[in-house]
């Protein structure tokens, strides 16, 4: 059993096919965690009584021939995604003790599915973030150099699968959560259509701009989790409702060459032109396009997002759950709770979220950046109506060193290529597209390909051809 080199895909076959039992393979997962997690932190707290215990009966299910997609694999959960009775802390120390009372649509899926949970990955606090860094219990590390961050905010989920701590893991995609950490990683990141998966016990960060996906080896993996836990929710009111999915073969890449001088490393240009070309020997054309109001998605993102992070967080004051600091005065439990329980990173978009919102601001900043929000979704479709998808780098360079980034603006600007995505409610997938080389180091870096609504199919078939170049 290697399994640096098992799939979700394999797994189901050898499962089935009785090369081993689900007990073998969860146990296997955890041995490599004692190993390997205290070095990489992609953890905050592992249930391997509770892993061993579902591994056996997934076992069952599968002796009695009633095997699904994810019986018996062993998944790992994001910690802003709701299991009954587990603490889902949104690596804050505000939730730090709160345990969840129901569970997520997704979990429901996978419990359904007879999946097995190995734990709750660490992330940066309450998503807000792009390396990690911002989790009230430490950095998760990048497995391909440890003195790099893996990404954020589901920077502990990629890390688990790309140290192969996990066959798979679940994260949440505000502005490119899901998508930055696969490519910092060297694996795949599918942020699916607004409303095709459930929010439904999502810990909340930006209402209109969330979403749960896979995070896998391959692209075959990330079609099946995403298979499993999409679906018409009716706790959700943005839930979409079922209905067959559009699939076609895509032909026709669009590359929006002006976007891709956003601060663009030299080298990854390098790399994503070369995986352009060798796309173009399998048959695809490649179509330059002009989206002008994309370069501004990042402004209009850092206005919008906050604006949600501030009314969400609202509901943390010390009073209802959570963390809650005795004081002599409510305002003072207010601020006291407040003030202890979130870290700098939240304080910092709940405070600029609350200004872009309030009395004689809202106009200036907040109903702009709405209106552009309006023009870059109508570029996206404009675009589609030639376009099969739309490639661009999903990050602007490799993972970088711890501490690097310090300037919040510097990590900011790490969200250019990702943010329109959010802001637009389509879907798209980050795949490797090679490597680049930083102090001595080979590091992987991703491609990220972005289609219409509902089109997580196109992904799936232009994905797979994307990895046929690099077997």
């Amino acid at each position: 059993m290697d399994l640096s080199k098992l799939t979700i895909a394999q797994a189901r076959k050898d499962l089935d096919a009785k090369k081993y039992s689900s007990l073998d393979l969860t146990n296997a997962y955890l041995d490599e965690i004692v190993k390997k997690d205290r070095d990489i932190h992609a953890y905050l707290e592992v249930w391997a009584e509770s892993a061993r215990a579902e591994a056996k009966k997934a076992d069952e299910m599968i002796a009695a021939g009633k095997s699904m997609p994810l019986t018996g694999i062993p998944l790992a959960m994001k910690d802003n995604i709701l299991i009954e009775g587990r603490i889902a802390s949104a690596a804050s120390k505000i939730l730090e003790k709160y345990r969840a009372s129901y569970d997520a649509f997704v979990t429901e899926k996978l419990k359904a599915q007879g999946a097995v949970f190995l734990g709750r990955t660490n992330m940066d606090e309450f998503a807000h973030g792009s390396s990690t860094e911002n989790s009230a219990y430490g950095p998760s590390k990048n497995p391909h150099d440890l003195t790099r961050v893996p990404g954020g905010s589901s920077g502990g989920s990629a890390a688990a699968v790309a140290g192969n701590l996990a066959l798979g893991a679940l994260g949440s995609d505000t502005g490119g959560s899901i998508r930055q950490p696969a490519a910092h990683c060297g694996i795949v990141g599918l942020k699916t259509t607004y409303g095709m998966v459930s929010r439904s016990g999502l810990i909340a960060m930006g209402s209109s701009l969330d979403q749960i996906g896979p995070i896998t080896k391959t692209i075959e993996d990330a079609k099946i989790i995403f298979d499993v836990i999409r679906g018409h929710d009716p706790k959700d009111s943005t839930s979409l409702p079922d209905a067959p999915l559009p699939s076609k073969k895509p032909k026709v890449i669009g590359v929006p060459r002006k976007f891709l001088e956003s601060g663009l490393d030299a080298d990854m240009l390098q790399v994503f032109e070369a995986k352009l070309a060798s796309l173009k020997k399998q048959g695809y054309e490649i179509r330059d396009i002009e989206m002008p109001t994309l370069p501004y998605g990042l402004a209009v993102y850092y206005i919008v997002m906050p604006a949600e992070v501030s009314t969400n967080l609202a509901r943390f004051d010390g009073i209802r759950y959570g963390l809650s600091v005795p004081a002599a005065t409510i305002g003072e439990v207010y601020a006291k709770s407040r003030g202890q329980g979130f870290g700098p990173e939240a304080r910092r978009r709940i405070l600029i979220g609350t200004f872009v919102l309030s009395s004689g601001y809202a106009d200036a900043y907040y109903r702009k950046a709405r209106a552009v929000r309006s023009v870059i979704t109508d570029e996206f479709k404009k675009a589609f109506e030639s376009v099969d998808v739309v490639a661009v780098p999903t990050t602007p360079s490799p993972a970088f060193k711890f501490g690097s980034k310090a300037d919040p603006l510097a990590m900011y600007a790490e969200d250019v290529f990702s943010v329109p995505v959010n802001l637009a409610g389509v879907p798209a997938v980050s795949i490797p597209m090679g490597s680049v080389v930083r102090d001595g180091v080979t590091l992987p870096v991703g491609m990220q390909f972005i289609a219409p609504h509902r089109e997580e199919e196109t992904l799936f078939a232009i994905g797979a051809d994307v990895e046929k170049q690099g077997k």
